[in-house]
């Protein structure tokens, strides 16, 4: 009797988890859910035999792999696709900018519009404010430039 209690109380969890999960996608929650509810079917099934038993083990694993084939592509598809929350400089190697504070050789007063951020920005020659720019590599907080003109 306490065992069947115990079966039925992995149920519940199992459901518990499964709802959390459904109402907070990506809590990964799918796995602990899907083992939990089949190992308490599982037990009522087959009494205290499931957790003795070589049969009863190999299952409640078999239930955890499904349960990860499932999880996997359904947080793929549940997951935002969207570039990482940060930007790095050696990020913005390669993209265009504007200069909107001009950029002098030899400091790092130059600022530059790079997306929708505002980066310190450093070149080998001067660049007036309204250029046009391609960054060519980044250090810290600061990108190093050079005129989208192309001229090197």
């Amino acid at each position: 009797m306490v065992f069947e209690w115990i079966a039925i109380g992995l149920i519940i969890a199992g459901v518990i988890l499964l709802g959390l999960e459904l109402a907070h996608p990506g809590a990964l929650l799918l796995i602990p859910a899907f083992v939990l509810f089949a190992a308490g079917i599982l037990a009522l099934s087959f009494n205290d035999s499931i957790l003795t038993s070589l049969p009863g083990i190999v299952a409640i694993a078999a239930a955890a792999i499904f349960a990860a084939l499932i999880e996997i592509p359904y947080y793929r598809r549940i997951a935002p696709n969207h570039p990482p929350m940060t930007s790095t400089t050696a990020g913005f190697i390669g993209e265009i900018g504007v200069v909107i504070t001009a950029v002098e050789p030899n400091n790092i007063h130059g600022k530059v519009r790079l997306r929708r951020e505002i980066w310190s920005a450093q070149s080998d020659r001067p660049i007036p404010e309204g250029t046009r720019v391609r960054v060519v590599a980044g250090s810290g907080v600061t990108v190093s430039v050079v005129p989208l003109d192309g001229t090197n």
